[in-house]
This record gives structure tokens, sequence and C-alpha cells, in this order.
């Protein structure tokens, strides 16, 4: 099993396009039973508040040090990628709040649901900010995203009320800032290599057949035998 592992934001537009892909190249490849997503937390802005703070092109224009008219034309650049790839993708009316709360969420689905729920929760999110526009600091939002994908209201609420699962995504972003990672999508296939940034489609493709051909490699060196190994559960005979 080939395992991916992904640090992202639910605001990040190339996170969603990036994701995407590989979603539609894993697909083409016929290899949906062969690889595991492993979803890290990384918030865009941290410090972003609860609240909307204004127009998707105000803040573009002022971060990026644009015209209204450039914000506009890059926005709908970025948007075009999206739908490219058969999404909705409305960036222009994104309503941006703090991300931290959809981050916790995600980590329940980890720790108390299987891999299907987990996968439908993150794409819930993303079309939730990015198709619908909804506030994802809002938890009333974060409640019915979490019940569309099938998970329990008084488990959700119980995350949301609290600070629960808040160590597990300052762990994900603590690893990222170690490895050095500035911005996302930010993927590593298999721990052998990283690929930052959302490639097409076929670039993810050849990142998959690079994967897939470095394991075969590895089980070769190996001779078919059984590593023997000791862990937690005792010593491999």
């Amino acid at each position: 099993m080939m395992t991916i592992t992904i640090w992202s934001d639910f605001a990040c537009p190339y996170c969603y396009i990036g994701e995407t892909r590989l979603e539609d190249a894993i697909k083409e490849l016929g290899m949906e039973k062969d690889v595991k997503i492993d979803y890290r937390a990384f918030e865009l802005d941290p410090t972003a508040s609860k609240e909307v703070e204004g127009p998707t092109r105000d803040r573009f224009a002022k971060k990026y040090g644009l015209s209204l008219a450039g914000a506009d034309a890059q926005i709908e650049q970025i948007s075009s990628l999206g739908r490219e790839c058969g999404i909705d993708f409305k960036y222009a009316t994104t309503l941006y709040s703090n991300t931290f709360d959809a981050h916790r969420l995600m980590k329940l689905a980890e720790a108390k649901y299987d891999y299907e729920t987990v996968k439908k929760l993150n794409h819930l999110l993303f079309d939730a900010y990015f198709t619908k526009n909804l506030i994802l600091a809002d938890h009333k939002v974060l409640m019915e995203v979490a019940k569309e994908a099938g998970m329990k209201e008084d488990e959700v609420k119980e995350v949301l009320d609290t600070d629960r699962y808040a160590d597990d995504v300052r762990f994900d972003e603590r690893e990222a800032a170690m490895r050095g990672v500035r911005g996302v999508p930010y993927m590593v296939f298999n721990g052998e290599f990283a690929i930052p940034g959302a490639m097409t489609t076929d670039g993810f493709k050849s990142a998959l057949k690079r994967a897939e051909a470095r394991i075969k490699e590895q089980e070769e060196a190996a001779g078919g035998e059984h590593p023997h190994q000791c862990g937690p559960e005792g010593c491999m005979i």
C-alpha cells in the first residue's frame, strides 16, 4: 500500500485543485485500492479571524499588492483551473475565516471513523468553502458538513465545544515547519520524495508510477524474504 501524506488548508485553492488532480491520476491508473492519503493540517493564516473581514478580491489585492482589477484577473485564473477539474469553483466569492476548527474536525474523523468517511469529510470541507461559499469557522456549518459525511452529532459537538484535537493540529503544523514547508499543498509520496504544489494530472501520474516502482525495487531487494523487526507488539519470527 502506498501512502501519500498531504499538508493542506481548506482555504487554499491550489490544495483543492491539487488533491482533485491527484485523485484523478489515481483513478486513471486504476490505483484506488493501492493508495491511501494521510491528511495533515496546515493553516495558511493561524491568526485569521473567525469573522469574515471583507471580500476576497480586497483581501487578495492587499496581500499581493495588486489593483482590484489585477486581483480579479488572478482570482479568475485560479478559478478556471478549478473548473477544468470539474469543480464548480467560486473563489471570488469565498468567505475567508479561520480554519483551525475545520482541521480539528478532520482529526476527529481520523480518530473515530473509517478512511472513506475521512476522505468524504475532506472533500466536503473544500466544497463548502469554494463551491458553497460557507464560513468554515462557523460551528453550525461544520456540524452540517460533518453530519453529511456520516459523523455523529454528539461527537462533533463535543469537539467543537472544547479544544479537543488542538494538539493534533499543532503537531502536524510543527512537523511541516521542521520539514521546511512554507506553502501548500505539500505532498510526500510513500516517505520517499516530496512534491510541493499542485502538479498536473499527468505530473501526478508520473509521481505515482515513480513511487510504485520504488516500492517494487524495495521488495525485490528484500528477495521476497520476511524482514525481521521488533516493535510495540513484539518481535516478528
